[in-house]
């Protein structure tokens, strides 16, 4: 072949630029788009396991509990145990009507006997209107606190309140279940200016509805409960 033609075949095959291998291209592609998809995946994965480990957090020490077991355990069982206890004592050790001084002409323990609602109400009214009518409001009453302390989401004042009505509701509720009468000892008097006798379920009630009161006038402050561990 003569020499001017192999010169011009060898110029044509040099001049020729080699076709890119599509499986090199699509293999970097893939190891870039893999790259970018792994790094996106990763920092999706940090986020979800941040999350899951705030919920984790959250609900082990700090999210909202229901406070019922709280309020019931630390605050209605001991007026309900401190009420009994001390009529059961003032029943077992003194007569009735038998007055002590605490405090000369303010303060004495006096043993008496309550037919009617807190601090003698009612005690005049014929007594089977008197125990169907206290008996169906103490029951009412225990449902409604029950409801209302279920429902609480946190400790307040209020939710404190009601678990105090709650206890002394049910103290004086088991004295007229058990004796037909509430056994009233508390006796608070300037010489012969004398309050209603009372009990500790009757001082309950009356500090349960004074917080309600406050609560209502200054707002409802929040307590956090202690927790075990």
């Amino acid at each position: 072949m003569p020499c001017g033609g192999g010169g011009i075949a060898l110029q044509e095959r040099s001049s020729v630029k080699p076709l890119p291998n599509p499986l090199l291209g699509s293999r970097r592609c893939h190891w870039h788009t893999g790259k970018e998809s792994a790094g996106g995946t990763s920092g999706e994965g940090k986020e979800i396991a941040r999350g899951k480990s705030g919920e984790r957090k959250e609900s082990a020490g700090g999210g909202p509990r229901s406070p019922f077991l709280f309020l019931i355990g630390a605050i209605t069982i001991p007026v309900i145990v401190l009420d009994q206890a001390t009529k059961l004592f003032v029943k077992a050790h003194m007569e009735l009507y038998e007055s002590i001084a605490i405090v000369r002409n303010f303060l004495d323990i006096t043993y008496a006997r309550n037919p009617g609602a807190a601090f003698s109400m009612l005690a005049e009214a014929a007594p089977w209107v008197r125990e169907a009518f206290l008996m169906l409001l103490s029951s009412a009453a225990i449902v409604v606190l029950l409801v209302l302390i279920v429902r609480a989401d946190r400790v307040s004042v209020t939710s404190i309140a009601f678990a105090l009505i709650l206890g002394g509701a049910a103290g004086n509720l088991i004295d007229r279940a058990i004796r037909g009468q509430v056994i009233d000892f508390v006796r608070v008097h300037y010489y012969e200016l004398n309050y209603p006798v009372f009990n500790v379920a009757d001082s309950a009630i009356s500090i349960g509805v004074a917080l309600i009161i406050l609560a209502s006038i200054f707002g409802d402050a929040e307590t956090e409960p202690p927790r075990s561990g």
